[in-house]
C-alpha cells in the first residue's frame, strides 16, 4: 500500500500559442479520457479489470490519434502492487494476464518496452492524494523535455499519465507530446 504522504504539484497551462512565453521546451496535452464504473466491487464484472481504465485510455488514445504502443513512458495510478499490474493490462500495453509476466522480465523498466512509474511510483514517493496526478503530469513532462536526470528515459517523446479515485471507480488519463 503506497504511503497517504504531504506534498504538491504545479503546471503551467496555457494555451499552446502562449506556452514561448514560459519555455523552450514545450509539451501539449494531446489527449484526454475520464471515465467513471460502479464504486462497489461487488457490482462490478471482473475485479481484475478496471473498466474506467480501459474506457479513459480509448478515449485518451481516439483523441490522441495514437495507439497505447506508441507511447514511450508512463506514470500509472500504482497504490498497490496489483494496482500497476492491472492498470499496464487495461491501459493496453499488455494483454490481459500478462502483466505481472512483463514486471518479472522487465518491460516496465527503464530500458524495457515501456518505461512504467519512472519517479517511482506512489509506493516510492508516496501518494500525495490531492497533488498526485499532477506529480505525475510533472514527471512525464519532465520525461519528455529531457530534464529526468538518472531517471531519463531515451528520447521520449509521448508519455502518458494514469490517474485512479475510489478504487479505480473513476480514471482520468492524459497523452502528453514534445512540441
Amino acid at each position: 500500500c503506497s504511503p497517504v504522504s504531504d506534498g504538491a504539484a504545479a503546471v503551467i497551462l496555457c494555451p499552446l500559442k502562449d506556452a514561448k512565453k514560459y519555455t523552450d521546451k514545450i509539451v501539449k496535452i494531446r489527449g484526454s479520457g475520464q471515465a467513471s464504473d460502479t464504486l462497489a466491487l461487488y457490482s462490478r464484472e471482473d475485479i481484475c479489470t478496471f473498466k474506467s481504465t480501459v474506457l479513459a485510455s480509448k478515449m485518451a488514445y481516439k483523441q490522441a490519434k495514437i495507439r497505447s504502443k506508441d507511447v514511450d513512458v508512463a506514470e500509472v495510478h500504482d497504490c498497490f502492487t496489483i494496482a500497476e499490474i492491472l492498470a499496464i493490462e487495461d491501459l493496453g500495453f499488455f494483454r490481459k494476464g500478462e502483466g505481472g509476466k512483463a514486471v518479472e522480465e522487465g518491460l516496465t523498466e527503464m530500458d524495457g518496452t515501456i518505461p512504467v512509474n519512472t519517479s517511482g511510483g506512489l509506493k516510492a514517493k508516496g501518494h500525495p492524494v490531492g497533488a498526485t496526478g499532477v506529480a505525475q503530469i510533472a514527471e512525464i513532462v519532465m520525461q519528455l523535455r529531457g530534464e529526468a536526470d538518472k531517471r531519463q528515459v531515451k528520447d521520449a517523446e509521448i508519455g502518458l499519465t494514469h490517474n485512479i479515485g475510489g478504487s479505480g471507480a473513476s480514471c482520468v488519463v492524459h497523452i502528453l507530446e514534445v512540441v
